[in-house]
């Protein structure tokens, strides 16, 4: 009875000493209640409890292994957690390097100063689609200027070919934008083009507000890819707002009011005055009115308590 007693308690996580103690203090015939009780009045607590209360300390584990805690993170993760906040970019190729080319020549170099210019700002999903017929040797109809970025470009995973083909000598080429706009718009992403896309937004209503909301325009400054600090316009986002999946929104600060103490606007002024902190913002007309109504109503006052008994 003494062994099973203890076989019983011990696998519940009570030490062997406190369980001895209690049954020598109880006797060997006390029920597995009161032998419960006693333990839990003596304070002591299965192993598993104790073990939840200390706090856990970080274990060191050999490069290679593959048994990991689940509080520690790779470098890789927390890499990964600060590029998740960034949206997806979709690059149009052809407009890209057309406008770097000054219109005249398909640039790629262009395309590589906007890829990079999104990976300095940590953005991981960078796709550029470009025709797949722009492999070809360059012809003098349609020039290309380093075309060897495009292989290296295809070998990093980011630049796309849209299919093409020659029938009976003639090149059929698949609309290479619907693909922009559809990758896009499926990963709610951020697509980097000139062009405005007036077909496909007529096209689908659903792309029209997407295109409208999320199309970054560009501009090319001595070799350097400049995008517009305000996307949208003047009163639209950031430009660090429009790329990232949670916008931070700026604190309100307030404009000083020109005017100062001149303004007769009072409380339907738009701007800040640091002297109305303390008082009612009214307007000049109101405080002479406020002014003129307190002996009024003093009067009216003095005259009640004259008549009241």
């Amino acid at each position: 009875v003494h062994q099973s007693k203890m076989d019983f308690f011990c696998k519940l996580g009570y030490g062997k000493q406190d369980i001895c103690k209690v049954l020598e203090n109880l006797g060997q015939e006390a029920l597995e209640d009161d032998v419960l009780k006693e333990l839990i009045r003596m304070g002591s607590k299965p192993q598993a409890l104790e073990d939840q209360a200390q706090p856990s300390q970080l274990k060191l584990v050999a490069r290679g292994s593959c048994s990991t805690s689940p509080g520690l993170k790779w470098l890789g993760e927390e890499e990964s957690d600060s590029s998740d906040s960034l949206r997806p970019i979709v690059i149009d190729g052809s407009n890209v390097a057309m406008s770097h080319g000054n219109k005249e020549v398909f640039s790629c170099w262009g395309i590589q100063l906007a890829v990079d210019w999104f990976r300095e700002r940590g953005h991981t999903y960078i796709k550029v689609f470009v025709p797949l017929w722009r492999k070809e040797p360059p012809r003098q109809d349609s020039p290309i200027a380093d075309q060897h970025i495009l292989e290296e470009l295809e070998k990093q995973s980011i630049l796309v070919y849209t299919p093409s083909r020659k029938v009976k000598g003639k090149r059929v080429v698949c609309y290479d934008d619907r693909y922009i706009v559809k990758v896009a718009y499926e990963r709610d992403g951020v697509i980097v083009s000139n062009d405005h896309y007036r077909d496909l937004q007529n096209e689908n209503p659903e792309w029209k507000w997407f295109i409208e909301q999320r199309l970054l325009m560009y501009s090319f400054v001595s070799n350097r890819f400049m995008p517009p600090d305000d996307p949208l316009g003047r009163h639209g986002p950031t430009l660090s707002n429009f790329l990232s999946k949670k916008p931070v929104l700026p604190e309100k600060k307030w404009q000083p009011c020109p005017y100062g103490k001149k303004c007769t606007y009072g409380n339907k002024c738009k701007f800040y005055h640091p002297e109305r902190q303390h008082q009612a913002q009214l307007s000049v007309a109101d405080e002479l009115r406020a002014k003129t109504k307190v002996p009024f109503s003093q009067g009216k006052e003095v005259e009640r308590c004259q008549c009241s008994p």
